[in-house]
Protein backbone atom coordinates (compact mmCIF):
# COMPACT_ATOMS: atom_id res chain seq x y z
CA UNK A 1 0.00 0.00 0.00
CA UNK A 2 1.45 3.40 -1.51
CA UNK A 3 0.87 5.66 2.28
CA UNK A 4 0.24 9.62 0.29
CA UNK A 5 0.41 12.80 2.03
CA UNK A 6 -1.20 15.83 0.57
CA UNK A 7 0.08 19.71 1.39
CA UNK A 8 -2.57 21.94 -0.29
CA UNK A 9 -3.61 25.71 1.23
CA UNK A 10 -7.01 25.31 -0.21
CA UNK A 11 -9.18 22.47 1.05
CA UNK A 12 -11.28 22.32 -1.94
CA UNK A 13 -8.31 20.92 -3.63
CA UNK A 14 -6.76 18.39 -0.25
CA UNK A 15 -10.70 17.24 -0.77
CA UNK A 16 -10.91 16.31 -4.28
CA UNK A 17 -7.71 14.50 -4.33
CA UNK A 18 -8.04 12.79 -1.15
CA UNK A 19 -11.64 11.50 -3.09
CA UNK A 20 -9.43 10.86 -6.38
CA UNK A 21 -7.10 8.87 -4.83
CA UNK A 22 -9.99 7.13 -2.48
CA UNK A 23 -10.68 5.15 -5.98
CA UNK A 24 -7.22 3.75 -6.68
CA UNK A 25 -6.07 0.08 -5.85
CA UNK A 26 -3.07 0.83 -3.40
CA UNK A 27 -2.50 3.78 -2.41
CA UNK A 28 -3.81 4.86 0.83
CA UNK A 29 -4.46 9.03 1.76
CA UNK A 30 -2.77 9.32 5.13
CA UNK A 31 -3.13 12.89 5.70
CA UNK A 32 -3.71 16.00 4.48
CA UNK A 33 -1.50 19.46 5.56
CA UNK A 34 -3.01 23.24 5.04
CA UNK A 35 0.67 24.55 4.77
CA UNK A 36 4.53 23.64 4.08
CA UNK A 37 4.78 23.88 7.89
CA UNK A 38 2.34 21.43 9.39
CA UNK A 39 3.22 19.10 6.36
CA UNK A 40 6.83 18.51 7.48
CA UNK A 41 5.26 17.95 10.72
CA UNK A 42 3.21 15.29 9.15
CA UNK A 43 5.62 13.49 7.36
CA UNK A 44 7.66 13.05 10.87
CA UNK A 45 4.09 11.82 12.53
CA UNK A 46 2.41 9.65 9.59
CA UNK A 47 5.67 8.36 7.63
CA UNK A 48 4.04 8.66 4.60
CA UNK A 49 5.90 6.79 1.25
CA UNK A 50 4.99 10.27 -1.02
CA UNK A 51 4.09 13.83 -0.68
CA UNK A 52 2.08 15.42 -3.06
CA UNK A 53 3.17 18.89 -2.68
CA UNK A 54 1.33 22.06 -3.97
CA UNK A 55 3.89 25.32 -4.34
CA UNK A 56 2.24 28.24 -3.48
CA UNK A 57 1.45 28.38 -0.48
CA UNK A 58 1.70 31.25 2.39
CA UNK A 59 4.30 30.91 5.50
CA UNK A 60 6.19 28.09 4.44
CA UNK A 61 6.16 27.69 0.49
CA UNK A 62 6.13 24.07 -0.66
CA UNK A 63 9.66 24.72 -2.16
CA UNK A 64 10.79 25.52 1.68
CA UNK A 65 8.50 22.74 3.12
CA UNK A 66 9.84 20.11 0.04
CA UNK A 67 13.51 21.12 1.27
CA UNK A 68 13.02 20.29 4.82
CA UNK A 69 11.11 16.62 4.07
CA UNK A 70 14.13 15.85 2.09
CA UNK A 71 16.76 16.96 4.45
CA UNK A 72 15.17 15.38 7.47
CA UNK A 73 13.15 12.18 5.74
CA UNK A 74 15.24 11.57 2.86
CA UNK A 75 13.17 8.52 2.10
CA UNK A 76 10.46 10.25 1.47
CA UNK A 77 9.85 11.31 -2.14
CA UNK A 78 8.06 14.47 -2.90
CA UNK A 79 5.90 15.40 -6.24
CA UNK A 80 4.96 18.93 -6.70
CA UNK A 81 1.75 18.92 -7.89
CA UNK A 82 1.01 22.50 -8.98
CA UNK A 83 -0.75 25.07 -12.16
CA UNK A 84 2.81 26.64 -12.45
CA UNK A 85 4.60 25.42 -15.01
CA UNK A 86 7.31 28.42 -15.11
CA UNK A 87 11.06 27.21 -15.34
CA UNK A 88 12.10 28.85 -12.09
CA UNK A 89 9.33 26.82 -10.08
CA UNK A 90 10.18 23.15 -12.10
CA UNK A 91 13.97 23.95 -11.02
CA UNK A 92 13.52 25.16 -7.62
CA UNK A 93 11.40 22.73 -6.92
CA UNK A 94 13.62 20.08 -8.09
CA UNK A 95 16.61 21.74 -6.52
CA UNK A 96 14.74 21.31 -3.47
CA UNK A 97 14.38 17.43 -3.32
CA UNK A 98 11.12 16.79 -5.15
CA UNK A 99 10.95 13.95 -7.34
CA UNK A 100 8.42 14.73 -9.47
CA UNK A 101 6.54 17.52 -10.76
CA UNK A 102 2.79 17.53 -11.77
CA UNK A 103 0.53 19.76 -13.40
CA UNK A 104 -2.96 19.94 -11.80
CA UNK A 105 -5.04 19.66 -14.83
CA UNK A 106 -3.67 15.81 -15.70
CA UNK A 107 -6.43 13.73 -15.44
CA UNK A 108 -7.12 11.09 -12.72
CA UNK A 109 -5.27 8.26 -14.51
CA UNK A 110 -1.91 10.24 -15.04
CA UNK A 111 -1.91 11.37 -11.58
CA UNK A 112 -2.33 7.63 -10.19
CA UNK A 113 0.42 6.53 -12.97
CA UNK A 114 2.65 9.06 -11.38
CA UNK A 115 2.35 8.29 -7.86
CA UNK A 116 2.76 4.59 -8.42
CA UNK A 117 5.75 5.11 -10.92
CA UNK A 118 7.57 7.51 -8.45
CA UNK A 119 6.60 4.86 -5.25
CA UNK A 120 8.45 2.30 -8.08
CA UNK A 121 11.83 4.60 -7.74
CA UNK A 122 10.90 6.41 -11.02
CA UNK A 123 11.19 10.25 -11.67
CA UNK A 124 8.02 11.68 -13.11
CA UNK A 125 7.88 15.03 -15.11
CA UNK A 126 5.31 16.54 -16.82
CA UNK A 127 5.34 16.32 -20.42
CA UNK A 128 4.33 20.07 -20.37
CA UNK A 129 7.51 21.07 -18.11
CA UNK A 130 9.95 18.27 -19.02
CA UNK A 131 10.85 20.76 -22.00
CA UNK A 132 11.68 23.54 -20.00
CA UNK A 133 13.68 21.01 -17.94
CA UNK A 134 16.11 19.87 -21.08
CA UNK A 135 16.23 23.88 -22.05
CA UNK A 136 17.81 24.55 -18.96
CA UNK A 137 20.57 22.10 -18.33
CA UNK A 138 21.42 21.46 -22.30
CA UNK A 139 23.86 23.26 -23.98
CA UNK A 140 25.40 21.05 -26.35
CA UNK A 141 29.57 21.12 -26.94
CA UNK A 142 29.83 22.13 -22.67
CA UNK A 143 30.62 18.54 -22.36
CA UNK A 144 32.31 16.47 -24.83
CA UNK A 145 31.28 12.06 -24.54
CA UNK A 146 35.34 11.72 -24.31
CA UNK A 147 35.51 14.21 -21.46
CA UNK A 148 32.45 12.82 -19.64
CA UNK A 149 33.56 9.11 -19.89
CA UNK A 150 37.08 9.71 -19.01
CA UNK A 151 36.51 11.76 -15.77
CA UNK A 152 33.87 9.42 -13.71
CA UNK A 153 35.35 6.50 -12.17
CA UNK A 154 33.57 3.15 -13.33
CA UNK A 155 31.81 3.21 -9.77
CA UNK A 156 30.83 6.73 -10.62
CA UNK A 157 29.22 6.09 -14.08
CA UNK A 158 27.49 3.25 -12.13
CA UNK A 159 25.86 5.69 -9.70
CA UNK A 160 25.33 8.14 -12.29
CA UNK A 161 22.86 5.42 -14.33
CA UNK A 162 20.95 4.98 -11.42
CA UNK A 163 20.62 8.39 -10.36
CA UNK A 164 19.66 9.44 -14.11
CA UNK A 165 16.66 6.17 -13.65
CA UNK A 166 15.65 8.42 -10.95
CA UNK A 167 16.61 6.13 -8.38
CA UNK A 168 17.10 7.97 -4.69
CA UNK A 169 20.67 7.59 -2.71
CA UNK A 170 18.93 4.82 -0.72
CA UNK A 171 17.79 3.12 -3.58
CA UNK A 172 21.44 3.44 -5.49
CA UNK A 173 23.05 2.20 -2.26
CA UNK A 174 20.52 -0.92 -1.92
CA UNK A 175 21.43 -1.87 -5.99
CA UNK A 176 25.04 -1.05 -5.42
CA UNK A 177 25.89 -2.65 -2.12
CA UNK A 178 26.84 0.37 -1.39
CA UNK A 179 26.18 2.65 2.20
CA UNK A 180 24.12 6.13 1.69
CA UNK A 181 26.95 7.81 2.78
CA UNK A 182 28.95 6.21 0.02
CA UNK A 183 26.69 6.95 -2.40
CA UNK A 184 25.78 10.45 -1.42
CA UNK A 185 29.59 11.05 -1.50
CA UNK A 186 29.85 9.26 -5.16
CA UNK A 187 27.09 11.86 -6.13
CA UNK A 188 28.18 14.81 -5.12
CA UNK A 189 32.07 14.09 -6.77
CA UNK A 190 29.46 13.30 -9.91
CA UNK A 191 28.30 16.93 -9.66
CA UNK A 192 31.24 18.41 -9.04
CA UNK A 193 33.34 16.77 -12.38
CA UNK A 194 30.22 17.08 -14.55
CA UNK A 195 30.16 21.13 -13.14
CA UNK A 196 26.09 20.54 -11.72
CA UNK A 197 24.20 21.49 -9.25
CA UNK A 198 21.53 19.03 -8.65
CA UNK A 199 20.34 15.40 -9.80
CA UNK A 200 18.41 16.40 -13.32
CA UNK A 201 21.28 18.03 -14.50
CA UNK A 202 23.57 14.84 -13.82
CA UNK A 203 20.81 12.79 -15.66
CA UNK A 204 20.61 15.00 -18.69
CA UNK A 205 24.38 15.01 -18.98
CA UNK A 206 24.39 11.21 -18.58
CA UNK A 207 21.13 10.49 -21.14
CA UNK A 208 22.47 12.94 -23.44
CA UNK A 209 26.54 11.32 -23.83
CA UNK A 210 25.02 7.97 -23.68
CA UNK A 211 25.91 7.00 -20.21
CA UNK A 212 22.77 6.04 -18.87
CA UNK A 213 19.57 4.22 -20.72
Amino acid sequence: MIRVLICDDQEVVREGLSTILSTAQGIQVVGAAPDGARAVEMVGELKPDIVLMDLNMPSVNGIEATRRIYDRFPTVRVVALTTYETEEWVIDAIRAGAVGYLLKDNPRTTLIRAIEGTYAGQTYLDPAVAGKIIAQVANPGSHSDTAVAEDLSPRERDVLRLLARGMSNGDIASHLFLTEGTVRNYVSSIFSKLNVSDRTQAAVIALRHGLAD
